[in-house]
């Protein structure tokens, strides 16, 4: 880069730049096929696009990079990559520095004098992950039971930032709260004082590992005091370095009842440990969760290469807590749940093609479900943002589709269970072109009008 802007050589010696590994590799506990998250630091006259256009394509020349895409309209925006086999997630930060040393200290405030908010939010990554190592008692018990909490999450289908429920740094602050609750515990009564606790806890009152502080660089912070949203936050988990966030913001209320369900049953689970009745295994058994509902509404998405779907799989996904919002709405519903764990496999037995399916379990209320099920609106609605989102973003690409069916579950006992209303719901909202910038309320799915069942 120095080179394309006749940066002088003897300046450009000095210009430095670092990379700085964060999240669970920061942590100390990841895990074998876990991706890197890594911060990259640059001086004052590197600009965003640069990183995102000349150090892109140099990084895709690579022999070592596959499947290496840009997103710069993201919240943080992002270079993700596999690089050797390892999947990495790269975002990028200007500061205002001539050079960056090798001995730097992103915690001082100080770096956000005169920096951009993408940048600001990109830096909070690495000093957030900073933070909570240095508000620790004991960094090896921490380490222990966060390991412990996120495989049971993960085995429970709750560990998912974007489906609504909580990502890594969620379930990581929650968990050092706990190490500074009870600094000199071990580790197995840490995992059984996590779900003692949080069984308890009043949200949406928050977690904090530190007071929450303006440091005046007139950067927004979590401060329900004063932003109106923030009130509104129904499970606040707040980082602890400045400018405060809160990690927590896609969970909605069927995510909510999931996981305080889902931490009861820990908590039920740990006690009956603690008296001997009940093996660690118990704790970390996976989730039935086709046997968890009746009722269950199949998203898929399909492409025509494998190139395509990885970015039409992406957009989906990271939309699909907005269908949750939407099935939450519908009076006729009481809880939506979308399994955090999807399928893919290829569209056809001799195509290229690829389908990715997810499933959402829902919860019907019996009181305003006498006359019917109709989803038709809600799932036509999505799949119009969807097409709409991609034709905008420039990711669109004849082939992909997305559609929606509605599945029941069989009861094995028919006599004795409550008669299921009949849903009015389409089987399948068939896959369109995306609509024109300025029609796009008139060319929406075509819907039939039949239902099917599965077996049990």
């Amino acid at each position: 880069m120095c080179e394309a802007m006749n940066v002088p050589e003897i300046v450009t010696a000095k210009v430095g730049g670092k990379v700085f590994p964060f999240g669970s590799y920061h942590l100390g506990v990841h895990s074998k096929g876990a991706d890197i998250d890594a911060l990259c630091v640059g001086p004052g006259f590197i600009q965003r696009d640069d990183f995102f256009t000349s150090f892109f394509e140099k990084l895709k020349s690579q022999k070592e990079v596959k499947d290496i895409r840009a997103i710069q309209d993201a919240f943080v925006p992002v270079i993700k990559m596999t690089f050797d086999g390892i999947e990495m997630d790269l975002v990028f930060a200007q500061v205002q520095r001539r050079s960056i040393t090798d001995h730097v200290n992103l915690l001082d405030d100080s770096w956000f004098n005169g920096i951009d908010r993408r940048c600001a939010r990109s830096l909070n990554g690495y000093r957030v992950s900073e933070a909570i190592l240095h508000q620790l008692p004991n960094v090896e018990n921490f380490q222990m039971v966060l390991r412990a909490i996120k495989l049971w999450a993960k085995r429970r289908k709750i560990y998912s930032n974007s489906l609504g429920f909580l990502g890594g740094v969620s379930w990581t602050i929650m968990v050092a709260r706990i190490c500074q609750l009870y600094p000199n515990a071990a580790p197995s009564t840490l995992v059984k004082k996590f779900f003692w606790v949080y069984a308890r806890w009043e949200w949406p009152s928050p977690i904090l590992l530190k007071k929450v502080q303006d440091c005046g660089y007139k950067l927004p912070f979590w401060d329900p005091m004063v932003n109106r949203s923030d009130r509104l936050d129904l499970m606040p988990i707040i980082t602890p370095a400045y400018p405060q966030q809160n990690t927590s913001f896609n969970v909605c209320p069927s995510t909510l009842t999931i996981m305080k369900e889902e931490i009861v049953r820990g908590l039920v689970i740990t006690e009956k440990i603690h008296d001997k009745k009940a093996p660690w295994s118990k704790l970390f058994e996976p989730v039935d969760f086709a046997g968890m509902y009746k009722h269950f509404v199949l998203l898929q998405a399909s492409s025509a290469t494998e190139k395509q779907h990885l970015e039409w799989v992406g957009l989906v996904e990271s939309k699909l807590r907005h269908l949750v919002v939407t099935l939450e709405n519908n009076i006729t519903i009481s809880l939506a749940h979308v399994n955090s764990q999807s399928t893919t496999g290829p569209t056809n037995e001799n195509d290229k093609g690829l389908s990715t399916t997810w499933q959402i379990g829902i919860l019907i209320n019996k009181e305003t479900s006498k006359n019917g099920i109709d989803l038709t609106s809600d799932l036509l609605s999505f799949s119009d943002m969807i097409y709409s989102l991609a034709e905008h973003s420039h990711i669109y690409e004849e082939g992909m589709t997305l559609s929606a069916s509605y599945q029941r579950k069989e009861r094995k006992d028919k006599k004795r269970a409550l008669p299921t209303p009949k849903p009015t719901l389409s089987n399948v909202l068939q896959p369109h072109i995306p609509p024109e910038p300025m029609a796009v309320t008139n060319k929406l799915p075509a819907v039939s009008c039949s239902h099917h069942n599965s077996g049990e």
